[in-house]
Order: structure tokens, then C-alpha cells, then sequence
């Protein structure tokens, strides 16, 4: 199971994805009552539910495909499933982030952390593991051939 190297790929991402629980998408200097994400000065994944579902879902099909690694191909349909719900995820932190840009005031600073970045990784972690899975999916297809 972890000998695989998919596996580790797979690990990653999940690990990347349940990282956004901890870590904030951005920060400001004080609170900005005017923002719906800034309020608590914060912008992180607990600022809506759609945010927190699709991310723990990207992070536990990551994490579930790790276990499938008898069946490639389900195994490879949940790596896309969560790269799929991390895309969607990823676009509407943006779509937030851009609509609450005009409600900061102009000599608000406002910090992007390591958050942007995690879904990011996310991606390259499940795509590097679909290509390993595709990689064992072939080298069993010419096994196959060969008996």
C-alpha cells in the first residue's frame, strides 16, 4: 500500500488539503467589519461551508484512493474526483477573495499566506500520483499480454 509511490503522491495531497484547516488563506491587520471574510481579520476555510465541503471532500477521496490500490481504476476515478472538487474549491476561494477585495479600505494591508498555495501542491501531488497509477495500470496490461 504506502510501498507505492502513488501512494505517497495520494498522502500528500490529502495532507495538503486538510492543511487548509490550520492555515489561512489571507490575513489583514485588523478586522474589517465591512468584509464577510475579513470580519475576524482572517480569510480561511471555516468562512463558508462550501469552502470546508469541498476541500474535505478533494482531502477524503485523496486519502480513500490510497487504500484502492487493488483497483487502479477506482483508485484513478477518486484521484480525478478530488482534483475535480479542489479545482471547483480553489476557483470559489478566488471568486471570495475577489469579491471582498473592494471592501477593504485602501491602507488595509492585507497578507496572502501559505493557503493560496496549498490547493496548488494539491494538484501537483494528484496529478503526479495519476501518472503513477497510469504507469502500474500499463505495466499490468503488458503483464497480461505476455501470460
Amino acid at each position: 500500500m504506502i510501498q507505492r509511490i502513488q501512494s505517497i503522491f495520494l498522502f500528500l495531497a490529502a495532507a495538503c488539503a486538510f492543511a487548509l484547516f490550520a492555515v489561512p488563506f489571507g490575513t489583514t491587520t485588523e478586522a474589517v467589519a465591512a468584509s464577510e471574510l475579513y470580519q475576524d481579520s482572517v480569510y480561511n476555510i471555516h468562512d463558508s461551508v462550501a469552502l470546508l465541503a469541498l476541500f474535505c471532500v478533494a482531502g477524503g477521496l485523496a486519502f480513500i484512493s490510497i487504500f484502492l490500490f487493488k483497483n487502479r481504476k477506482t483508485q484513478l476515478l477518486l484521484a480525478r474526483l478530488a482534483i475535480i472538487a479542489n479545482v471547483i474549491g480553489f476557483i470559489m476561494v478566488i471568486i471570495f477573495y475577489m469579491n471582498n477585495a473592494a471592501d477593504l479600505q485602501a491602507g488595509q494591508d492585507q497578507e496572502n499566506i501559505l493557503g493560496f498555495s496549498l490547493p496548488i501542491a494539491f494538484l501537483v501531488f494528484a496529478i503526479l500520483a495519476m501518472r503513477f497509477i497510469g504507469k502500474d495500470e500499463k505495466l499490468v496490461g503488458s503483464m497480461d499480454r505476455l501470460r
